[in-house]
């Protein structure tokens, strides 16, 4: 099992970032998929989270900014994060099922 994640940055306060996470050796669409992040020294937290059937649920730090979704056909979840904060700063990770995990991509937001 396979899990890569893409699309982390350097960006503005207010601007926006894509992250894509794609999985292999695992049937993607019975998988209940998350995006967490993590800062040194810190419990990792979950940013968002997609099940099998669509439904979402997010962060209180996040609702309203940063939206998941998910791609059947090509195994992937993405993570659109809008009018990003200084405090999104972090290292975000995708899992699945919160058993397999990504290796992590870094997003840096100046202020």
């Amino acid at each position: 099992v396979q899990l890569q994640a893409f699309g982390g940055g350097l960006v503005q306060a207010g601007g926006s970032l894509r992250l894509s996470c794609t999985a292999s050796g695992i049937i993607f669409s019975i998988y209940n998929m998350a995006w967490y992040r993590q800062d040194p020294g810190k419990q990792r937290e979950l940013v968002a989270e997609i099940t099998s059937g669509s439904s979402t649920n997010y962060a209180s730090s996040v609702k309203g900014r940063f939206t998941i979704s998910s791609d059947n056909a090509r195994n992937t979840v993405y993570l659109q994060m809008n009018s990003l904060k200084p405090e999104d700063t972090s290292v975000y990770y995708c899992a699945a099922e919160g058993y397999y995990w990504g290796q992590g991509t870094q997003v840096t937001v100046s202020s």
